[in-house]
């Protein structure tokens, strides 16, 4: 039986009644399924508690999750941009809001707000190569643009996942990857940094993925989300490869707090993450990223 707290009658019809325009106020969402995919990873499919329009989201932007009685954090959505109907969440369980929602079962209600946030380039992307790459929890923020791209596949030309996980029991969506790497217009590399027995695939860091990708560097659209670090080592191995930083986009999903520019928690620099990203050119955040106090 869940342990999470449930609002009153009342409170609900409030928050169901209350104006669009108020973003810092959640609206109520059911948990419709839950599924573990890793240890201390799952996934949340969220319906609306109520009749409400679309929602509608843009590749790369993200929610703020609330957990009754406990608080909220920012994620990113992680579902397909084509079925606005439902909203899929993937999170790793890190801190005391996350591991309130490893807790949720279906039926539970939580809030949510947003979404937010600026959005992966799949309009500017279309006539070039794309290159994914995503280390660890990096998948799903990605999954979106990747959905959205093979829905339009006829809009590209050449597009590569890379993926890296810790270890093979690490890999998120297990079974959605093998149909991905079956596909004849997708190549799908993957790799371990420790591998066990069973697996027979690349052991290594996702950067030496990257030569195994056939791409033209003047005419290419890189998407890139994993640790800080690997996306540094990512970038600096695609630049000497011929990509421009203008070309290559990272997602800095860290110290998001209020999602609306209100509160500075997530300042970096000039910039709110929450309101002037996740998603950033690396161009514009290069000058920053080596700077050891920012």
């Amino acid at each position: 039986m869940s342990t999470v707290f449930m609002p009153e009658p009342d409170q609900l019809a409030a928050v169901r009644t209350a104006r669009w325009d108020q973003p810092m106020l959640p609206e109520p969402w059911i948990v419709r399924s839950f599924r573990r995919e890793t240890y201390d990873t799952f996934t949340l499919v969220l319906e609306p508690a109520g009749p409400r329009d679309p929602f509608l989201f843009a590749p790369g932007q993200f929610n703020m999750l609330y957990v009754f009685g406990v608080g909220e954090a920012p994620i990113s959505i992680c579902g397909d941009p084509a079925t606005p109907e439902l909203l899929v969440h993937t999170v790793r369980s890190v801190g005391p809001v996350t591991a309130a929602m490893a807790r949720l079962r279906p039926g539970d209600m939580m809030g949510l707000r947003g979404p937010f946030g600026s959005s992966w380039p799949v309009e500017a992307a279309r006539g070039r190569d794309v290159i994914i790459v995503a280390g660890g929890i990096g998948l799903p923020p990605l999954r979106p643009a990747l959905y959205h791209v093979l829905a339009h596949r006829e809009e590209y030309a050449r597009i590569s996942l890379l993926y890296g996980a810790r270890t093979p029991l690490d890999i998120l969506y297990p079974h959605e990857v093998e149909r991905w790497r079956g596909r004849f217009d997708l190549d799908v590399q993957v790799t371990v940094d420790a591998a066990d027995a069973a697996w027979r695939g690349n052991v290594g860091l996702v950067t030496t993925l990257i030569s195994k990708a056939q791409f033209d560097p003047l005419d290419t659209t890189v998407m890139i989300v994993g640790p800080e670090i690997m996306m540094r080592f990512t970038v600096l191995d695609l630049v000497n490869r011929g990509v421009q930083e203008s070309d290559i986009y990272i997602s800095m999903e860290r110290n998001m707090k209020c999602a609306i520019g209100f509160c500075g928690h997530c300042q970096f620099g000039p910039s709110f993450i929450c309101n002037d990203g996740p998603v950033f050119s690396y161009d514009r955040l290069a000058p920053l990223l080596q700077k050891r106090e920012v």
